[in-house]
């Protein structure tokens, strides 16, 4: 049973929340389906072991959905070659999410300007506590571009930072109006890079709500309340996975659609590399760390809701080469992903 509950946790991204919300939720539970599974390699070693190839038959079984989830590889180089694009995706909170600093802006700008990336993708790229974020970064790179999605409640950006022209923008077609993804074409050398920058739809959920769920976790919610509470909430998930599965296929066709350029994708998708949004995005394209990071690579890292839900992708015209999560880095609720990409060798 925990085998295939294991199996059925980890393949859940291929559910459509539109047509199985409930189900397109498990892949939030995939690290416990995991442990719980883990736990019976002991078990059966010390009862009965003629039984140990279940667990192992189901992690061979689930290979694909526990190498995106926490992939392990070793550095190939020390040292990144010096002919590598180097790009940072961050989404900020506005230049201070966790009010930490006083100065946030300048907290963030002077991190980025030691990251020394060629391109920065931001998210929430907008406003700024202790100046403008966006004035700032015109400060450290010569072609910057910043567009706002907004609506009564909410108000958002998603912008790019670069040492390289903008020949173009677009901004992809989906029914948000505070998230969205914008499409750079920027000239790197003599090719015409194709820069996805994405927002996709937050979970919505609230200050209350998420002060809630870190009760559950600590056991300080009376059961028939947890019961009802949780559910509400996953039913709540399970609308905006449904709006981000929406706008993940338009990312997925735009890439589809203009796959003769090199590609690199990125950004707060809002959903853990188990989700159908994650996948149906990745489509053809490469994940930088799952590629060449290590780890759990934990992006967002509010208590109770640590999970890797910003990422790094590019076509097959580029080869990562090293990728990680700068935990260090605590200007904001997410933490950066910075990726150095190198020109593949054509066959």
């Amino acid at each position: 049973m925990i085998a295939l509950l294991m199996l059925l946790v980890g393949y859940s991204d291929r559910f459509n929340p539109q047509a199985f919300p409930m189900l397109a939720c498990l892949g939030l539970f995939f690290p416990f389906a995991l442990v719980a599974n883990m736990l019976f390699v002991p078990i059966w070693i010390f009862v009965k072991w003629q039984r140990l190839w279940i667990p192992i038959i189901a992690f061979v079984l689930a290979y694909v959905p526990i190498r995106t989830f926490i992939p392990i590889n070793f550095p190939s180089v020390s040292q990144p070659p010096e002919d590598c694009i180097k790009v940072v995706s961050y989404n900020v909170c506005g230049f201070g999410g966790n009010w930490k600093y006083e100065h946030a802006v300048d907290t963030v700008a002077s991190y980025l300007q030691r990251m020394d990336a060629d391109i920065v993708c931001l998210q929430e790229d907008k406003g700024g506590k202790g100046g403008s974020g966006f004035d700032k970064m015109k400060e450290l790179y010569p072609y910057n571009d910043t567009i706002h999605f907004s609506n009564d409640a909410v108000f958002n950006s998603v912008g790019i930072h670069t040492r390289y022209p903008i020949i173009r923008k677009e901004r992809l077609a989906n029914a948000s109006r505070s998230n969205g993804s914008i499409a750079y074409y920027l000239q790197v050398d003599s090719d015409t890079v194709l820069i996805i920058n994405n927002h996709l739809e937050a979970t919505h959920l609230t200050k209350d709500e998420r002060e809630r769920y870190q009760d559950m976790l600590k056991g300080e919610v009376e059961r028939d309340s947890a019961e009802t509470e949780f559910l509400a909430m996953m039913k709540k998930l399970a609308v905006h996975m449904a709006d981000r599965a929406v706008q993940a296929r338009t990312v997925n066709e735009y890439v589809e659609t203009h796959s003769q350029y090199p590609i690199i994708l990125c950004g707060d998708f809002n959903d853990t590399p188990i989700s159908y949004a994650y996948h149906t995005v990745a489509g053809s394209l490469t994940d930088c760390f799952v590629s060449v990071g290590c780890g759990f690579g934990i992006s967002f890292n509010l208590k109770g809701f640590n999970l890797r839900i910003d990422h790094m992708m590019c076509s097959d015209f580029f080869e990562p080469i090293h990728c990680f999560v700068d935990s260090k880095m605590d200007a904001s609720d997410h933490y950066p992903v910075v990726c150095w990409l190198k020109k593949a060798s054509k066959p």
